[in-house]
């Protein structure tokens, strides 16, 4: 039996079907990332995961037992198993110090390490109304590992964080993993958050899992144009353009109608004429690469390149190694 067991989860609330036969596992210390639109069922999994939401089909076992669901026991929740929500709330006007000691079960030098992890040991003689968001959420984490969980959900836990506190709470997560050896599963509708921490990432859409494999996998190889749009920019060639054709005349992209997905940063620029020319449109820099808008054909294509561009209006020439186009 492994760590954590999701199998044929569904659920329903008023009449809707919200997940559908949902399986999949988690190993100890494995990091999971869900990805996903809004609405595609995300938060409704966590909780369900966590004992919070109730299954109508399937079941979650988790460390060999069967997590009970709100129908079963009066109290929602599993002790192994914590669930930080978008909205979490500390009680008012207390110094952070009362906050974590009445909810405190540690000893004194884990709980001294929990803080540390959480980067909130400086804040204890402040009062909770006198804290940033940032140093909330922090403190909430604390007060909720304060169980010392196996199993930590986190529910899009960077949303509303300048990029100093979010720059934070990701080294807090890193530690919570690395030194406090507790396994996590996260939301986040940032890639960036996604595709460099997590060991393995699931796509939910419409309440089903549609694809689920590495970072490199979903990133590189997305089956739907759905998938590509949740991990970056990309660039969508329908077969039938011309600008599909004069891809597909290049030396190792078979044509096989069907449609074409490429990432921005997989399209190269090149001095060879010979190569696909494009008219460049626009040029937007971004400090450690420009974006170009260029029209080749009938379609308008992005391409990132670190390479300082050809003014707009000029002819570029495109290259791309075949193992980079997608075929859907």
């Amino acid at each position: 039996m492994g760590f954590l067991e999701v199998t044929g989860v569904s659920v329903q609330e008023e009449g809707h079907e919200v997940l559908r036969n949902i399986s999949f596992s988690q190993r100890e210390y494995q990091k999971i990332a869900i990805a996903g639109e809004t609405g595609s069922g995300k938060s409704t999994l966590l909780q369900t995961i966590a004992g919070l939401v109730h299954a109508s089909k399937g079941q979650v076992t988790f460390e060999g037992e069967r997590v009970r669901s709100p129908h079963d026991k009066l109290v929602p929740g599993h002790a192994g198993i914590a669930y930080l929500s978008q909205q979490y709330e500390l009680p008012q006007f207390l110094r952070v110090e009362q906050v974590l000691r009445y909810a405190n079960t540690l000893g004194g030098d884990e709980a001294e390490t929990l803080y540390e992890v959480c980067r909130i040991s400086h804040l204890a003689k402040r009062r909770t109304n006198q804290l940033s968001g940032g140093e909330r959420q922090r403190i909430a984490l604390a007060r909720l590992l304060s169980t010392w969980p196996s199993l930590l959900l986190l529910d899009e836990p960077y949303s509303n964080l300048d990029v100093g506190h979010k720059n934070i709470l990701k080294s807090v997560i890193h530690d919570i993993t690395e030194r406090l050896a507790i396994t996590c599963i996260l939301i986040s509708h940032d890639p960036h958050d996604t595709l460099s921490w997590a060991d393995e990432i699931i796509v939910l859409q419409n309440g089903q899992i549609v694809q689920q494999g590495t970072p490199e996998q979903l990133y590189r190889q997305p089956n739907s144009v759905y998938t590509a749009s949740l991990f970056g920019k990309y660039n969508h060639i329908p077969a039938a353009s011309a600008a599909a054709a004069a891809f597909t005349s290049l030396p190792g992209i078979a044509p096989n109608g069907k449609d074409l997905l490429i990432r921005p940063e997989n399209l190269l620029l090149t001095a060879d004429k010979t190569a696909l020319p494009a008219s460049m449109n626009k040029v937007t820099f971004f400090g450690s690469h420009y974006e170009l808008e260029a029209q080749l054909a009938d379609v308008a294509l992005t391409i990132r390149t670190s390479k300082h561009p050809l003014p707009e209006g000029s002819t570029v020439y495109l290259t791309i190694d075949p193992q980079d186009v997608r075929q859907l």
